[in-house]
């Protein structure tokens, strides 16, 4: 696959000027993929700001789940590929082709506690949570500490 940056700059948000996708946003069907999209693109134009394409623990677990890797959706990406065609490729390539246990997954990924999490990510937030969320707004799901932080909640 032959990178092309031009058509990537055509797709990829400044995170100087504004925020990825909500985990909670789907691609290919599962959540987390839109926003791994808007990081990695960024990331390949120098965009990204404060925002990390990998590692990340979030995209960790799609990418876990998916069994796709880091490198392989980064090579995707970098081809300007649309959302709808990374949704295909995705489609193509993640060794989870059920939909009921996406589904599963999914709705296990939107409702997520911080305590469900991994110690490390329970960590993590511990730090995250009071440095970069509204004090007046308790976090009780993984995915509502980003919603909040980037003002969609």
């Amino acid at each position: 696959m032959k990178p092309d940056l031009d058509k990537v700059n055509t797709l990829a948000k400044d995170f100087s000027k504004t925020y990825p996708r909500s985990p909670r946003e789907m691609l290919g069907g599962y959540v987390i993929g839109a926003r791994c999209a808007d990081k990695c693109r960024a990331f390949l134009l120098g965009m990204n700001g404060e925002y990390n394409y990998w590692p990340c623990s979030l995209a960790g677990l799609w990418f876990t789940f998916t069994g796709v890797t880091p490198e392989q959706f980064k090579e995707v990406v970098a081809t300007g590929a649309t959302d709808e065609e990374l949704a295909a490729w995705l489609r193509a390539h993640s060794k989870v082709q059920d939909k009921t246990v996406i589904i599963q997954w999914n709705n296990q990924m939107r409702g997520m506690r911080l305590s469900e999490m991994t110690p490390q990510v329970q960590a993590y937030t511990e730090d995250y949570i009071p440095q970069y969320v509204p004090k007046h707004r308790p976090v009780y799901a993984y995915f509502g500490g980003y919603d909040l932080e980037e003002k969609r909640l």
